[in-house]
């Protein structure tokens, strides 16, 4: 019969990458891309206890999307809890992890393996755990916390409850958030630093430029890519947090102050049995963490291109 056409060598180069990421590519699908199409399905039904019982679906359209952009509440207390926790939270980290990376970065190499296994002591810490570990060090009754700040006259017999107000909650929960995260940005900016050539220091040193000049000017536009990449990873991980909000006092619903579209999705879904709006709000949080992910690669490589 007919020969077959053989590829080319171009062809063949073209495809091989996609051959080689085939099966990496079939698994993220299986585990992500078909929950997320599950869950865009059931944010346009009416799909409750019911549905789940009997098989059946209603679907609605948009109507779920309507209801949830039309609801105060998103508005006024899930939205802004997320965002302004969100970004304390990633500025906190970042400074603070930084920080440690220019310490580190000054340490001889035994003391800076010693200091690197400390707190990444912290990071192998689980989020369930660490969140108990501050709500313990903040219990109203008997925290150390509290038995500081009453033997310092400060707080009286009473105590004071600090999971009840909205910015005492997150003030605890943005400081679990850094404690857990701050471990792996400074190991991320730490292989940055050690990267940049010492002659730009020298350099800069000999033209008489500070320290706060030579780490702006000459450390920060190197390493800039690293930068982005602990932010970018910071946003995604802080805007969805979920234990450290849900377990936390009042934080899974007993306090509607506090809920973060994430811990409010999950408590319209099970504890309120709308799998549907709670699906409509999963997306919503999953389309800003898109929308905030592009922004910040548009911008880094708009950066590249004008350098």
């Amino acid at each position: 019969g007919p020969r077959r056409p053989r590829l080319s060598a171009r062809t063949r180069r073209r495809w091989l990458p996609w051959t080689l990421l085939a099966p990496a590519l079939a698994v993220i699908a299986t585990l992500l891309l078909l929950p997320l199409t599950r869950v865009v399905w059931l944010s346009v039904q009416d799909y409750g206890l019911d549905n789940v019982v009997s098989g059946r679906s209603d679907y609605i359209g948009l109507d779920n999307y309507t209801r949830l952009l039309t609801d105060r509440y998103l508005w006024t207390v899930a939205l802004p809890n997320t965002a302004v926790f969100a970004l304390a939270a990633v500025a906190g980290t970042v400074a603070f992890g930084t920080l440690v990376a220019l310490l580190l970065n000054t340490l001889s190499r035994i003391a800076r393996t010693a200091v690197l296994g400390c707190i990444m002591i912290a990071w192998a810490m689980p989020a369930v755990s660490g969140t108990y570990v501050w709500v313990w060090i903040f219990d109203v009754d008997d925290g150390p916390v509290r038995r500081l700040l009453q033997a310092a006259g400060i707080v009286g017999p009473e105590g004071f409850n600090w999971f009840a107000e909205r910015s005492t909650f997150y003030t605890i929960a943005a400081l679990n958030v850094i404690h857990h995260g701050f471990p792996f940005v400074a190991v991320t900016v730490l292989a940055g630093l050690l990267t940049v050539p010492r002659e730009l220091h020298e350099a800069a040193l000999l033209d008489g430029a500070g320290a706060w000049q030579r780490f702006r000017h000459v450390t920060v536009p190197t390493i800039r890519p690293v930068f982005a990449v602990v932010t970018i990873l910071s946003t995604i991980w802080d805007f969805k947090v979920f234990a450290q909000v849900y377990l936390m006092p009042g934080g899974s619903g007993g306090n509607r102050d506090v809920l973060n579209l994430g811990v409010w999705s999950y408590v319209r879904s099970f504890a309120n049995q709308s799998y549907g709006l709670g699906s409509a709000i999963a997306v919503l949080l999953t389309l800003m963490l898109l929308a905030i992910t592009v922004g910040y690669l548009r911008a880094l490589f708009r950066d590249e291109e004008l350098r």
